[in-house]
C-alpha cells in the first residue's frame, strides 16, 4: 500500500520556499520558518502571497510532489504538474471510455450511488446519535428513493438531475446536524459562500479536489477528463467525479465534526465588502492542522478490507478506477460508507 506522506500548507504571507540540497526551506525575510525533507513531503499548498523558487518548482515536478497555490482566502488559483506518469494506454482508454455513452454511465451511476448511500448514512447516524427525527427520517426514505432511480438511469443527465435533487434534500436537513447553535445553515450557495458553512463546506471540498487530482495522476489517468462532470476548459472532471464519493463521507463529516466540538467558532470568520464569508487567517491554520490529523485516521477499507488511512482514500479509489478501465475488474467498486 501507499505511504501516506505529509502535505505542506504554507500561509504566511511573504514567505519564500526554496530547495536546500534534499530538504524544502521556508524562509520569511531572514527568519526560517521550517525545514523539511523532501522524501517526507508529497504535496505543497501555497495560501496567499507565497514565492517558489523555479528551480524547486522543477524539482517538484520531477519527483512527483504536488505544487498547488490559492489565494489567501482560501480560493483555488493552479496547480504545477509535471510530467505524465503511467501507461498512456490506460489514458487512450479513458478517453475511449469517456466518449462511450454507456461506459460513462455505467460509472455515473456507482459514484452518485455511492454519494446518496454515504449522505443517507451521514443522516442515519444523527438519528442513532440523538434520537429519531422526522424530518431527517423523510430525507433518509428519499435518498432512499433516489437510490433505486440512479440504478435504473438511462443517462447521465437522468443522474445528474437525480443527484441534484437528493442533494437538495440532503442539505435541506444540514441544519439539524448542527449542535452549536451560533451556527445556522440554510442552504447550498457557494460563489461566494454567504455563511460559516458554506465557506466551510467549500474549502474542505477543494483540498479534497486536489487530494483527488494527485491521485489521479499518480495512478497514470487524466483528471481532466471525467464521466460525470463534462469537459471544460482548466476543470478537473474526473478529480470532481471521485470527489462525490467523498463528500458527504469525509468533508461534511469533517466539517460537522469541527463545529460541533467547537473547535471552529462563529467568531472565526470575516465578512467581505462583496457579502461573501471567509476564515480568519488563524482559523483557517487551525483548520489545516486539524485536516491533516484528520488524514492520518484509519479505517478499513470496505472493498480492499484493508486497514488505511482517510488521507489514502483518494489514491485507493484512483486505482480501482484504474484496473477498472484496463479491464482487469468487471466493476468499479466506489468508497461506500457500510
Amino acid at each position: 500500500m501507499k505511504k501516506l506522506l505529509n502535505t505542506l500548507y504554507i500561509s504566511r504571507q511573504e514567505s519564500y520556499v526554496h530547495k536546500e540540497r534534499e530538504t524544502i526551506v521556508i524562509k520569511n525575510g531572514s527568519e526560517k520558518l521550517g525545514q523539511f525533507p523532501v522524501l517526507t513531503i508529497g504535496n505543497i499548498i501555497c495560501f496567499g502571497q507565497i514565492s517558489v523558487s523555479p528551480f524547486l518548482m522543477g524539482y517538484c515536478a520531477e519527483q512527483g510532489v504536488g505544487l498547488a497555490f490559492y489565494t489567501q482566502y482560501g480560493r483555488f488559483l493552479a496547480r504545477m504538474q509535471g510530467k505524465q506518469t503511467g501507461n498512456v494506454l490506460l489514458r487512450r482508454e479513458q478517453y475511449r471510455w469517456a466518449d462511450d455513452k454507456i461506459k460513462s454511465l455505467s460509472i455515473a451511476r456507482t459514484i452518485i450511488a455511492a454519494k446518496l448511500a454515504n449522505s443517507r448514512a451521514i443522516l442515519m447516524r444523527e438519528t442513532r446519535n440523538h434520537g429519531e427525527n422526522n424530518c431527517i427520517k423523510k430525507v433518509v426514505n428519499h435518498l432512499a428513493g433516489s437510490l433505486d432511480r440512479v440504478s435504473a438511469a438511462q443517462s447521465i443527465p437522468e443522474v445528474i438531475g437525480i443527484e441534484g435533487d437528493a442533494a437538495s434534500e440532503y442539505f435541506s436537513v444540514f441544519n439539524q446536524l448542527l449542535h452549536d447553535k451560533n451556527f445556522q445553515f440554510t442552504g447550498r450557495f457557494r460563489r461566494p459562500p454567504t455563511d460559516p458553512i458554506n465557506a466551510l463546506l467549500s474549502f474542505v471540498y477543494s483540498l479534497i479536489t486536489q487530494e483527488c487530482v494527485s491521485a489521479l495522476q499518480g495512478v497514470g489517468l487524466d483528471p481532466f477528463v471525467g464521466f460525470i462532470h463534462q469537459d471544460r476548459s482548466g476543470r478537473a472532471s474526473l478529480a470532481l467525479d471521485l470527489l462525490e464519493e467523498f463528500r458527504a463521507s469525509w468533508a461534511d463529516r469533517f466539517v460537522l465534526t469541527l463545529i460541533n466540538r467547537k473547535q471552529v467558532q462563529a467568531n472565526d470568520f470575516i465578512k467581505e465588502s462583496s457579502g461573501g464569508i471567509r476564515l480568519t487567517d488563524d482559523a483557517r491554520k487551525n483548520l489545516l492542522v486539524a485536516y491533516q490529523q484528520k488524514k492520518q485516521e484509519e479505517l478499513l477499507h470496505p472493498y480492499l478490507q484493508e486497514k488505511v488511512q482517510i488521507g489514502l482514500l483518494p489514491h485507493c479509489q484512483a486505482l480501482l478506477l484504474a484496473r477498472h478501465i484496463r479491464g482487469d475488474t468487471e466493476y468499479y467498486p466506489p468508497y461506500w460508507v457500510k
